[in-house]
Parts: C-alpha cells; structure tokens; sequence
C-alpha cells in the first residue's frame, strides 16, 4: 500500500496543478486529472449554444482529439455491450436519441444516458453549460443535425453508412473524414460537446474547471457505504472499480483489480474482495491521476514497461535511466564549473565533483523529503503489476546515484549537443546504451527494457551488475570487425565503464599497473596506433591490430607474434617516430612476466588498458601538433 499512499500524497501536493494543461515532446496535451474524471478520443465535437440550440459540428484533430471527460465509478471501468454511460460526453450511440431512426438497433443506451444526465442537471450544482447540453440532447436529434452538418453520411435506405464502399463516391465523392478518425463504424464515434456564445469567450468544457468542481460536488453526494480505508487508515467511500488508462488513453489493463467471483474464488481464501483490503474511491482516484500524470510528465515507456522516478515533494529529481551527460543537463546543475573533461579523473575525485555539483540541490531537502522509483508493466491486456517500487529518502537516493555514477565510468565520446556536434564526457553511460552495446543497436524493445529492469537494482540497491551483461558487451567490444567505426568505440567505452565497476581502475592510463591482461591491452593499443599513424588520414581501413582483436584476446600470446611481425614496415616508414613506438613496446613487454607470457584468455581489464593507452598516445600526437603549428 505505500506506492499507493505515496502518490495519494504526490497528488495532494500538487493539487493546484489539476486541469492545467502541460505538454509532452511530440505536442501531446496532459494535465493532472481531477477525480471522478478520465480521458477519452474524441471524434466529433459538437457546439450547442447558450440556449440549448445546435449550432455547428466538426471533425477533431488527432492532436486536440484527447478530452477530459466526468466518469462514475461504473462507466470508468465499464465493457460490454450494456455498458454504463459516461455522464456528459459518450459515443454516439449513447447521446443521439434518435439513433435508432439511422440504423441503430438499442434505445436503451441513450434512455439510460439522458437519464443520468438530467439526474446533474437538476442538481442544486449544476452549471449552466451543463444545461444547454441536457436542453438540447432531450429533443433527440444530434444524429439528424450532424447528417444535416455533413459530418456523418447516410447509405441509400437512410441509415448510418456502416463501411465506405467506392460506390458511395457517386454520392458524396471523395471518403469523408469521418471514416478515417473512426475505426469502426459511425456509429461508435465518440462526441464531446461545447457551448457557443456570440457575446462570451467560453472555456471549453473539458479544460473548464467550474465543470469539473459542478461534477464532482454532484457525484459526491451519490457515494456512500463508508468502509476502513487501508492507505489512509480513515473511514471514507470506498469502491472496489479502480481506473485503467494509466499508461495512455487506450490501456485496458488495471493495478487494482477483485473479480474473481467463479471457479477459484480468491483461491479459496476469502468469499469477497473487501476481506483483502478495501479503498477509499477518493484515495484510488487520486492515487490512479496521480500516476497517469507522471507517466506522461516523467515516465520512460519502453514496449508498455514504465520507467518513473519522482519525488513526493518535489517532482523533479535525476532518474536512474539517465547517463552522466544527461544528469548535468538539469537545471540544478547547469551552473556547476566542473563540467569539462578531466581526462586524470580517478574514481573517488570524480564521485568529489558530482557530489559537489549536486550538493546545493541537497541542502534544500526537508528531512521527510522522499524518493519513489517504480516499474510497472502487463502481461495480459487487463492486468497491470508494479514489477519494482522503492521508497527512499532524497538523501540516500543521491548517495545511491552518486556512487553509481562514480564507479560505473569511463571516458564516452558518442553524446551529442543541442547542435548536433560530438561530445566527450567522463562518467555513466545511459541504461537503454547499455542494452545497446551488450545487445546490438538492433536490440528489440522487449531485450532492452528487460535489461533496464535488471541494471535498476543495481543502482538503488547496489548490487553487482550481472555477468553476462558484461561479458556480453565485453565480447560485442573485443569484435569490432563486425561493427561500423562509431558503433564499435561507443561500445568499447560502455563495456569499459561496465568492467571498471567492479575493478575500480582510474580512467587515465596507469603506468605501474603490472596485470598482465592491462598490460597486454596496452601492447595491442600501441600496436594500432602505431600502424595507424603510418597509414595516414586518408587510409580507413582496419589495422592489424584491430582486425586480430578477437583472436588477440583468446590467443594472446600467439596473436601478438603475428601483429608484432606485421608492424615492420610500418615502423620503417615512421622512422625516428617509429623507433618511439618499438622503445614503447618493449617497455611495456617487459613488464609481463615471463610464465605470464602465454595463451590463456584475457579478461575485461586487457579492454582498460587498450583504450587509456590508446588515448594517451592520441594526446600526445594532438598535443605535438598543435606545438608545431604554434612555432610555424
């Protein structure tokens, strides 16, 4: 019950933000629900004027189509063919009272609907919005006023066409709209409703928060049955329907769901829900928008698996998906000077500076100032599970994240800025470019967010990341022939910082490192260098150091012989320069021992030891000439 209770609370603290509208990266509109109110995609919107008169209709963009729509307890959750009215905007089978004049085959649904509605509309809180609407629907002819409007198109009998057909072209030429925002027949466009003023800017109805306030005030005077509430500990309403459409508009599946009412009934342990636990309907409500809001504000969607970290106080706080580049993007650090490359980083200075950079942030918590992190995904179409939820204290969560971000490193060179030009950056690669390099950029969505789901727990709980997602990078990373230049260095940085987690090697090279496997990593990165400077700019093909990667690491002894002879012509055409890089060699052959000279398999480290000696030989040969052209 605590993630229930914690966005109970999220909702409470940001109760003035309900109905505002925000919006997402493509455009999309959001906004923090009121209770007793959903979503739904709206197809026709239909203008009524002040004194209960059709006005006008049209088509609704896909854009605007999302609409804020009242809802009972019953129609929230309804399906069938029976289903409970919405009490204000439906489909059109529901609104039209004359929808069985136009092929419609049942009266009921629109009896039970206008019902309902003049129920709010003779309310002591009605609006008068709500009264145009119920004076104009009563007269049930919506279906007429939209033929009438060419919104929606009769077949040759008079009735609702059902499907296009190319012979109705003759008639009414080109495919109306209407059948393309629609994925079944007409008659299942769903119609929200507005009032037109010549004289008033009116706010539309589902942005317009006295409409919201009538119906709640309505809808609360129908709860009853006081029952213990198990989130709040106060007796309150309850109900035993919880919302859906957590994830988006058109999600079925449900967190909180007891209709297990034949054959294993409850498994046998109890004879009805309420023996489990029971509710309050403000606390589902609240809870439930609460999270539908920081899914589309916050939330990380990867094939239906959310990814939400938020704050109870405080929405904005870094998330665990989010590389080191990313973190020191946020507002809160923009202004910190540590930003440059540092290239002579060791582990404990670079956890110093990122603690430094966030510690202003820090200072601002309150004591209770907490941090939830949660995991939600479904199996079926109607089941939704929290697959992870931790509640921690803003405090330990930033230690938590600093020493992820700390040990988890190394030198990374495929970000890019707002202008599209490369970056270098020292620290965490991003979860999803973990999956990437362990798993290919080809990875399917169900790979990747299964991975994210699994490095999580390492983060916040601090655990090992798993073997074979390191040793499965380590071997994408030791292959490169198969890659593309790019794809193959991101790679090589992310399974660095993966295997660096666990031996805490500094980033810059280490010259008194004696482990034969970083010694023969740095061998073969003098080797590439080496071919590669002779080979010149204009030569793109793979050195023989990197094309013998694969079999170097399994072979190391008997590979290095083959790279070692394949250099000599290299090293004439160098000269003087080449003599440097052979006095290298054997510095650093020298150090191996001679029983450690010898075929076994290298491990991750050999990969630490390529890419810091590699790197420092590019400075060198980047610092030198840059002298040069300074003297010239």
């Amino acid at each position: 019950m605590s993630w229930l209770l914690n966005l109970y609370e999220t909702y409470e603290s940001n109760v003035d933000q309900v109905g505002k509208i925000e919006f997402k990266h493509n455009g999309n509109e959001f906004t923090l629900l009121p209770i007793s109110h959903t979503t739904q995609t709206a197809h026709i919107e239909v203008q009524i004027t002040e004194d209960g008169e059709f006005h006008s209709a049209s088509i609704v963009d896909g854009a605007d189509a999302i609409t804020v729509i009242p809802c009972t307890e019953d129609s929230a959750s309804r399906s069938g063919i029976k289903a409970p009215p919405y009490p204000l905007h439906d489909k059109l089978s529901y609104v039209a009272g004359d929808f069985t004049s136009y092929g419609g085959k049942q009266k009921e649904p629109f009896n039970n609907y206008i019902k309902q509605l003049e129920e709010w509309a003779m309310s002591p809180f009605v609006v008068p919005k709500v009264k145009s609407i119920y004076t104009y629907l009563k007269k049930g002819q919506l279906i007429r006023d939209l033929v009438n409007e060419g919104i929606l198109y009769l077949d040759e009998d008079g009735k609702l066409i059902k499907k296009w057909d190319k012979k109705y072209e003759a008639l009414y030429g080109e495919k109306p709209k209407i059948f393309s925002v629609v994925a079944g027949e007409q008659t299942s466009a769903f119609v929200r409703f507005n009032v037109y003023s010549a004289t008033k800017v009116l706010t539309s109805i589902w942005k317009d928060k006295e409409i919201y306030e009538s119906f709640i005030n309505y809808y609360n005077g129908k709860l009853s049955d006081n029952d213990y509430c198990y989130v709040t500990g106060k007796n309150k309403p309850f109900t035993e329907k919880h919302a859906n459409k957590i994830r988006n508009s058109g999600d079925k599946a449900k967190l909180i769901s007891a209709n297990d009412k034949s054959g294993f009934t409850f498994r046998g342990r109890f004879t009805d829900s309420k023996q489990v636990a029971t509710i309050s309907y403000e606390v589902s409500q609240k809870a439930h928008n609460a999270l539908k809001w920081l899914i589309n504000r916050q939330g990380k969607i990867i094939d239906n698996r959310v990814f939400l970290v938020w704050g109870n106080d405080d929405l904005n706080v870094p998330n665990t998906t989010d590389d080191t580049y990313d973190l020191y993007s946020l507002d809160f650090l923009r202004e910190t000077p540590e930003k440059t490359e540092r290239i002579s980083y060791t582990n404990k200075e670079f956890a110093t500076e990122f603690a430094k950079a966030i510690e202003g942030y820090k200072n601002n918590l309150s004591i209770k100032s907490n941090v939830n992190i949660m995991i939600l995904d479904s199996a079926t179409t109607g089941r939704l599970a929290v697959l992870y939820y931790r509640n921690l204290n803003k405090e330990e969560y930033l230690n938590r994240l600093i020493n992820w971000h700390s040990t988890c490193v190394w030198r990374h060179t495929y970000r890019k800025d707002g202008d599209g030009k490369r970056v270098t950056f020292i620290g965490t690669p991003a979860t999803k470019d973990i999956a990437f390099a362990a798993y290919g950029p080809t990875a399917s969505d169900k790979v990747v967010k299964g991975l994210m789901e699994r490095i999580l727990p390492c983060i916040i709980d601090q655990r090992e990341i798993p073997e074979d997602i390191t040793k499965s990078a380590f071997y994408r990373a030791t292959n490169p022939v198969g890659m593309e230049r790019w794809e193959w260095e991101k790679t090589l940085s992310i399974a660095c910082a993966l295997i660096n987690k666990k031996e805490g090697y500094t980033v810059s090279l280490d010259k008194e490192n004696n482990d034969r496997d970083y010694l023969f990593g740095r061998l073969l990165a003098i080797a590439d260098v080496l071919e590669r400077s002779a080979l010149g700019p204009d030569e793109n093909r793979s050195t023989n150091a990197i094309r013998f990667m694969n079999s170097f690491s399994k072979h190391p002894e008997r590979t290095w012989k083959t790279i070692q002879a394949s250099l000599q012509p290299y090293q004439m055409r160098l000269g003087k320069k080449g003599q440097y890089f052979s006095m290298l060699i054997d510095e650093v052959a020298s150090r191996i021992n001679l029983e450690d000279f010898n075929n076994k398999p290298l491990s991750g480290k050999y990969l630490l030891g390529f890419y810091s000696q590699r790197h420092e030989l590019y400075q060198k040969h980047e610092k030198n000439t840059n002298e040069g052209e300074n003297q010239e």
